[in-house]
């Protein structure tokens, strides 16, 4: 793959048509003004030491290397490379509920919509942190490594839907165990688990993950999505909404107890997640008061500068014009690659 990183620069080529106009006609005016002094082939002979072509050898080296030089400037960058940085900063892994009750529209648009636009707002505003994602629901999986590559994150966080877990249910406490044992060996860096969730607990052992994890030095942070008073949950595709054995509409409710236990238990904070910034607000200030170390990362670097190629080629340039002298050299004033040879036939 190739790119430029300042293409801006690329619109110093348009001189370049201005350059060699400018140059050619100033080339016409140099072999009008030879023919008012009498017969150009005679002029030639009266000079010859001056080339006629080198001048212009010159000129279009010059060119070359003046646009080549424009080229230099909107760093061209090819291929890839892989980086070692250090950085300061924490650890976060983010386990989102990805429930059918995620689905409720209790906060818009919809519970598991509105956590997942908290989420990218948390990765946009993450500079030297690294984030995991794992999504739960009967069962949970890593859905995203730790890393700090927050564009695969924000790609891997487009496609969270419901139909990646088949086991329905909420098993806050295997996201929690998940969790912690998905950070770095790396001593002395702030680690936070991030639970996004609406409180439906239906496995249980949540609070004594959370627990097991802040006597790791694991913080377990706790983001309520939903409304006390609940909402259906709609029936993708349809205008329905879930029904249990009876035929009546299932409401499902923030349960905003079961979320303050295990924030509690986690040595962590809980913020409840509606329509407004505040939960997102809330949870950076808490990550930003975390211990912060220095932390080596492997960063995938896609571009590479290409510059070091074009200056070699704009120095060579430049030499060549330097060397070309407008003048023909006397040693080779009577070799003539290019003239044909006369012959003359004596016979009648």
């Amino acid at each position: 793959m190739f790119r430029f990183e300042e293409p801006t620069y690329l619109y110093l080529l348009l001189l370049l048509p201005l350059l060699a106009a400018f140059y050619l006609y100033s080339n016409f005016r140099r072999r009008k003004a030879i023919r008012k002094f009498g017969d150009p082939v005679l002029m030639a002979q009266l000079m010859p030491d001056v080339s006629k072509y080198r001048p212009d050898v010159k000129f279009w080296l010059v060119f070359a290397a003046i646009g080549l030089f424009a080229v230099l400037l909107a760093r061209p960058q090819f291929g890839s490379k892989l980086e070692t940085v250090k950085r300061q900063g924490v650890e976060v892994m983010i386990a989102l509920d990805i429930s059918n009750s995620m689905l409720a529209q209790d906060v818009q648009p919809s519970r598991l919509e509105k956590a997942k636009r908290l989420v990218a707002q948390l990765v946009d505003r993450m500079e030297n942190d690294k984030v995991g994602m794992i999504v739960f629901a009967g069962d949970a999986f890593t859905q995203l490594p730790i890393t700090s590559d927050y564009i695969s994150a924000k790609m891997f966080l487009e496609s969270i839907n419901p139909s990646l877990i088949s086991k329905q249910g909420t098993a806050i406490g295997a996201a929690i165990n998940l969790a912690t044992r998905s950070f770095t060996p790396q001593e002395g860096v702030g680690r936070s688990v991030i639970v996004i969730t609406d409180g439906e607990n239906h496995e249980g052992g949540a609070v004594e993950a959370a627990k097991a994890a802040a006597e790791k030095g694991i913080q377990v942070n706790v983001l309520g999505v939903g409304m006390p008073d609940g909402a259906p949950i709609p029936v993708e595709g349809t205008n329905d909404f879930r029904r249990d054995r009876e035929g009546n509409v299932v409401v499902t409710r923030l349960n905003e107890q079961m979320c303050q236990e295990i924030a509690q238990a986690g040595d962590g904070i809980y913020v409840r997640v509606d329509n407004s910034n505040a939960a997102q607000k809330a949870i950076t200030q808490e990550i930003n008061k975390m211990a912060k170390a220095d932390v080596e990362t492997q960063v995938y670097t896609e571009f590479n500068e290409q510059f070091q190629a074009v200056a070699w080629i704009i120095l060579l340039l430049l030499l060549a014009e330097m060397l070309i002298l407008e003048r023909k050299n006397p040693l080779f004033r009577n070799i003539h690659l290019f003239k044909k040879e006369e012959r003359y036939d004596d016979e009648k």
